[in-house]
């Protein structure tokens, strides 16, 4: 694996983190426009969808620091080393695959993979793989799970996270259309993202 740039703990983004890690954001303050427009590219979607892809990314980044440091973000950027305990941390609601010290946990990966089914890969072989419908009952489960540390805004946090990732990162159309298992690996574990995404982004810094 190529060298990679440190990134802090308090980056619990698995996206935002391979991103980092691998020279395409810096891995404290981005400006706005900066993310959004890598988040855009990374997407690679067209017209309306792409514009629509930007306008969530950053209503989700305006926020993400705290609603008090909205002007902040706005004006100067979304600050990655300090996204932990913020509004959109769901303080173990979520997957727990990383905990809050940025260690992986494999055993949460499986349990993921559990959701889903085997899949037709379109570059050859089947692989496992989680579609929408399997991905909304993983959701539903981490929220049961949580039992009452859920608060009732994480069911509306959580869709701009792994469905967001699903269509990001997803393989196939329509309802065939999966996450696969062995590239989240690779994403929470390597802090890589598959070559087809990084093909859209411009050259990472040194």
């Amino acid at each position: 694996m190529p060298d990679q740039h440190d990134v802090s703990p308090n980056n619990p983004c698995p996206f935002l983190r391979a991103m980092v890690a691998n020279g395409y954001l810096d891995g404290h303050v981005v400006p706005l426009g900066k993310l959004t427009e890598d988040i855009g590219k990374a997407g690679g979607h067209q017209g309306l969808h792409l514009l629509g892809d930007k306008l969530a990314a950053y209503g989700i980044a305006a926020i993400a620091n705290g609603f008090k440091n909205i002007p902040r973000s706005v004006s100067s950027g979304a600050i990655l080393d300090e996204l932990r305990d913020g509004p959109l941390d769901k303080h173990g609601a979520g997957s727990r695959i990383l905990d809050a010290e940025a260690h992986v946990h494999p055993e949460q990966i499986d349990r993921f993979a559990s959701f889903g089914q085997d899949y037709a890969n379109p570059d050859g072989g089947t692989e496992r793989g989680l579609n929408k419908t399997q991905i909304k009952a993983f959701m539903a489960d981490n929220l049961k799970r949580a039992g009452d540390e859920a608060h009732w805004t994480y069911p509306f946090m959580m869709r701009g996270e792994w469905p967001i990732l699903l269509d990001m990162l997803g393989k196939g159309e329509g309802n065939a259309r999966y996450l696969s298992v062995a590239e989240v690996r690779t994403l929470f574990v390597d802090r890589q993202l598959p070559k087809r995404i990084t093909d859209r982004l411009p050259p990472p810094r040194m």
